[in-house]
């Protein structure tokens, strides 16, 4: 068994991959101990299968496939990773080579002194200046309404302990945080400094609107205070409404109609409609989480897994459902023919 595992979401990175495995391999060999890359494809349409399927070719000993036959985000990806990953240690890691790999030792070290989580923070982000601000006010806003407590919620680089890993695995929400989570189950947890660079090639697969999602996600799953917020702010609205309401009747008992006040109650109900429609908002998303939960689709679906045979090997995901185990599938061996392999 190995004793490190690194655990790489893929979407579309056929320009970045050649120069990854050429950092990170090293920067694995470097460390001295036992270790095993698993890549999870997720859905790519360039040549990202097939530089994949050649780097197993060339290392089958450290280097695991998991092939979806769809794209199903980076999350699925992930969870998807740590459920095949055998490691006592896991390291998560983007393919966009924007967090080095020489930098896996800082959490590595850490997981050997006893923490079981290692958080990551980004030093002289190389971001956009509107994501670093965004991201920012996010983490505020996170810490205020969230038990969640991490200072750099987006690096994707973070390290995790076997036991971690474990209670990860057994979680069966749909839509979640990882780093959220692992901070949550963790009983030690660190955090460290990382260096930070630029996207090596390609285009960033996040817009604002799936980091919008993102923080949706984050500050949903973990507490209810958005609505209780609205609920406050609700009682408000009605009482200064009601309030409003009064005033006008007594006004027009005083001093008779008069359309002066028009355009400013078209205000206030524009005001309030912007309200009642924002509070609809934060309610669907609650109620879409639950639509999400209870349908219990698959997570994701493994098309094929490309593997060194071993009596150690765990048994293949082929498919994760929202609730309930996941299904057992036989490891599929592909040696000097990975080629040949399921598409």
């Amino acid at each position: 068994m190995p004793k490190l595992s690194v655990v790489i979401p893929v979407y579309n990175e056929e320009a970045v991959l050649p120069t990854l495995f050429a950092r990170l391999y090293p920067a694995l060999d470097a460390l001295k101990i036992s270790y095993e890359c698993v890549f999870v494809n997720d859905g790519s349409r360039d040549r990202s299968v097939a530089l994949l399927r050649q780097q197993f070719t060339c290392r089958p000993g450290q280097t695991r496939v998991v092939l979806f036959h769809a794209n199903f985000g980076q999350h699925s990806a992930v969870m998807a990773g740590l459920a095949f990953a055998r490691g006592d240690y896991v390291v998560t890691l983007d393919a966009d080579l924007q967090n080095p790999p020489e930098e896996i030792g800082k959490l590595v070290g850490k997981l050997e002194e006893g923490y079981d989580y290692v958080g990551t923070i980004r030093q002289q982000r190389q971001d956009s200046l509107w994501r670093r601000t965004f991201s920012r006010a996010i983490n505020q806003l996170r810490e205020w309404i969230t038990p969640v407590r991490i200072t750099d919620q987006g690096c994707m680089m973070r390290g995790y302990a076997r036991s971690v890993v474990e209670a990860l695995n057994q979680t069966r929400e749909v839509n979640t945080f990882i780093p959220a989570l692992a901070s949550l189950y963790a009983m030690r947890p660190v955090e460290v400094p990382i260096a930070h660079e630029e996207r090596y090639a390609g285009q960033s697969k996040y817009s604002m609107y799936s980091l919008i999602r993102l923080n949706f996600d984050l500050i949903t799953g973990f507490s209810v205070v958005p609505l209780q917020l609205f609920s406050m702010v609700g009682m408000a609205v009605a009482t200064l409404s009601a309030l409003l309401v009064v005033y006008l009747f007594v006004r027009r008992l005083i001093v008779g109609p008069e359309a002066e006040g028009l355009f400013t109650l078209f205000g206030v109900v524009f005001f309030l409609i912007g309200v009642a429609l924002f509070g609809i908002g934060l309610l669907g998303e609650y109620v879409g989480r639950i639509y999400a939960q209870v349908r219990e689709r698959p997570r994701y679906i493994v098309e094929a897994v490309l593997q060194a045979e071993g009596p150690e090997l765990r048994p293949a995901v082929l498919s994760d459902t929202a609730a309930g185990a996941p299904t057992a599938a036989p490891n599929i061996e592909v040696p000097a023919a990975a080629d040949k392999a399921v598409r």
